[in-house]
């Protein structure tokens, strides 16, 4: 079974965020109506764009997401 995003997403926290990934795994730390069980792309994107104040671009999330992706896609391969 795939991780959710956010458990994906958390791994790059960081007290003094390095980029914007960090940032945003930082911000939906601290958000606690977060999707934090989801792999559905339209439903955290839908919950960015209604509560993600803190989220200055899509952009961020669209790299982040794309990310995720990647990584869930290597690690169905390693099994």
């Amino acid at each position: 079974m795939s991780k959710s995003f956010y458990h994906f997403l958390i791994k790059f926290r960081h007290p003094e965020p390095k980029d914007e990934i960090s940032e945003l795994a930082n911000d939906a730390y601290m958000d606690h109506g977060f999707p934090k069980n989801s792999s559905d792309y339209d439903e955290i994107s839908s919950y960015l764009e209604l509560n993600g104040y803190y989220l200055p671009s899509m952009r961020i999330f669209d790299h982040a997401w794309e990310t995720y992706l990647f990584q869930e896609e290597k690690n169905r391969k390693n099994y």
